[in-house]
């Protein structure tokens, strides 16, 4: 099926810029903002966890605000889609996680709870929000359920032949190319500009709030 069929939030240009800023925001929280997972709450819940058991409080508010944040962020979300409907509360979305994103450049290190936060807020609405690709379910800020899904369709064409099958995996597997190259290119950002790397992923969701703007 050709990609124009789609919704434009479903394209792969738009999904590969969300995915880029999905696999940056995880390297500027883990790099710079304390060793915090952005995107993967699994990770988080680990180590909340793990600070729980050893009785380390003060660590473990520091994994469990952005859980709390990325629950709040589904919800914020999911309340836009109710509100708004269609493309609208999509772009709603890009609009405030490229307002919020903007603000944590500014936020120094002594408030990298906040900073983390917000970062995990915006990323859940996005989740929430762009949860397809070309018409497959995927996730532009993780990447376990992509390989998953990546996988299952290689082994389906590799036993069936199925074109649609192949294109599936290489979607799949293009999308977890680009959260791992969002991820080196929020290595070096951190390196070359520190707090305010984040603002590039800004720049890359503002790239993909354009095609939706045009609907």
């Amino acid at each position: 099926m050709d990609q124009q069929t789609h919704p434009a939030a479903e394209r792969l240009f738009p999904v590969a810029l969300l995915t880029l800023s999905g696999g940056l925001q995880d390297t500027y929280t883990y790099l710079r903002r304390g060793r915090v997972f952005a995107n993967a709450q699994t990770g988080n819940i680990v180590l909340l966890g793990q600070s729980l058991f050893d009785g380390d409080w003060s660590r473990a508010a520091r994994y469990l605000l952005p859980v709390l944040a990325f629950s709040l962020g589904v919800a914020a979300a999911e309340g836009l889609r109710v509100r708004l409907g269609g493309l609208h509360w999509q772009r709603r979305v890009l609009l405030w996680e490229i307002f919020l994103l903007f603000l944590v450049g500014f936020i120094p290190h002594s408030l990298d709870q906040l900073a983390n936060a917000l970062v995990s807020f915006s990323c859940a609405m996005q989740v929430q929000a762009f949860r397809k690709m070309e018409g497959f379910a995927f996730a532009s800020t993780m990447c376990i359920g992509n390989l998953r899904s990546g996988m299952e369709a290689l082994c389906a064409f590799l036993r069936t032949g199925d074109r649609q099958e192949r294109k599936k995996a290489r979607l799949y597997f293009c999308a977890i190319l680009l959260f791992a190259l969002g991820a080196e290119a929020g290595s070096l950002a951190v390196e070359l500009l520190d707090l305010p790397a984040i603002w590039l992923s800004c720049a890359l969701l503002a790239l993909g709030f354009w095609p939706l703007s045009r609907q």
